[in-house]
């Protein structure tokens, strides 16, 4: 049975330090009202799609660094983002959208929300868990810094499938499924969200695979020239920015195709303040790893293709078959140790 949607990554190009952020929502309502245009029923916005990439400054000002974040318990109601929403609903679009997450108590996170046009309210929050970059800003004048584990704490949510009502029409549900039914890839699109820094990291993916995830979707920020952060070999900014981009698709292709699942990702890019270089190569691929639809800009742009979620059956049932193939009892270290322990010198 075809299981059909339209979705779209929303790439965001440069923002400047000083862009309000009343300007930025309303290039995310622009790429809205273009989404509707073509029918798309799920929009992906960027991680931190509301400000520049903040993360890159280093802030002695409480007051200043708070202008970023979002604050309070719905983001909804946030008063520079509420209209994002609001036309998210008129439209009957479900949108994913990254921001800076100050919590009652005060804790920051890098966080995106799913919101749903068809329930008019958040169905799932995710919190970014695996933070790159320093505390402290490098000693060198010159490096570009990466400063999230500065402001934010790593997520406390886990990665948590959920499943998306009203995208797909017909879809199995309680009421509809007879005792002892196999339910496998009838019901509502089952999701999974993750941010910028956790695509690179395969625990995050398969942790989804085992809840049966179909798509996930994250927003990305990611350096064009990051020589102090990454460690890498000198090489000029083009030559930076190409391996920043094969390896942004790398992993999302490879990702894709080992758990069976499409995947969405949008990307903050552009050269941000005319200086700090962001990649593009916002990108939905398939459950065979293809890309279906990438973005040729470096700027705000909408990235469209139409999905059938029954096209991860076979690789979730034959090539992926977990329950006849997974081999738990030989995958202890991952659980139990996080750093490199070498085997004895010889």
């Amino acid at each position: 049975m075809a299981r059909t949607l339209i979705v779209a990554a929303a790439q965001v190009g440069a923002i400047n330090k000083d862009t309000p952020k009343q300007e930025v929502v309303q290039r995310l309502i622009k790429l809205l009202h273009e989404a509707a245009s073509k029918k798309v029923q799920l929009v992906v916005f960027p991680e931190i799609a509301l400000t520049t990439f903040f993360p890159r400054y280093l802030f002695t000002s409480q007051e200043e660094l708070d202008e970023f974040f979002e604050h309070g318990e719905d983001v909804t109601q946030s008063p520079d983002v509420k209209s994002l929403f609001d036309e998210a609903k008129s439209h009957g679009i479900d949108i994913t959208l990254g921001y800076a997450e100050r919590t009652p108590e005060g804790t920051g996170y890098n966080t995106c929300v799913h919101y749903s046009a068809s329930e008019g309210k958040v169905i799932s929050k995710y919190r970014k868990v695996h933070l790159p970059g320093t505390k402290e800003p490098f000693e060198d004048p010159e490096a570009i810094n990466q400063l999230e584990k500065r402001y934010f704490e790593p997520g406390n949510l886990g990665f948590q499938a959920y499943r998306a009502p009203g995208l797909v029409p017909d879809a199995a549900n309680k009421t509809s499924v007879k005792e002892g039914q196999s339910t496998a890839g009838k019901g509502d699109p089952i999701l999974g969200m993750m941010i910028c820094n956790d695509r690179r990291w395969p625990e995050a993916w398969r942790v989804y695979a085992l809840q049966g995830v179909e798509l996930i979707t994250y927003g990305f920020n990611t350096g064009g020239n990051m020589a102090h952060l990454w460690g890498s070999k000198p090489m000029s900014p083009e030559e930076a920015t190409r391996e920043a981009l094969f390896h942004s698709k790398l992993v999302q292709q490879a990702n894709s195709y080992m758990n069976a699942c499409f995947s969405i990702s949008s990307a903050r890019c552009g050269l941000d303040d005319g200086k700090y270089d962001l990649i593009a190569g916002s990108a939905i691929v398939s459950p065979e790893g293809h890309v279906m639809a990438e973005a040729k800009t470096t700027g705000d742009e909408l990235v469209v293709a139409e999905i059938d979620l029954e096209n991860c059956r076979q690789g979730k049932e034959k090539t992926f078959d977990f329950a006849r193939h997974r081999r738990i009892e030989t995958y202890g270290l991952i659980p139990r140790q996080t750093g490199i322990v070498e085997p004895e010198l010889l």
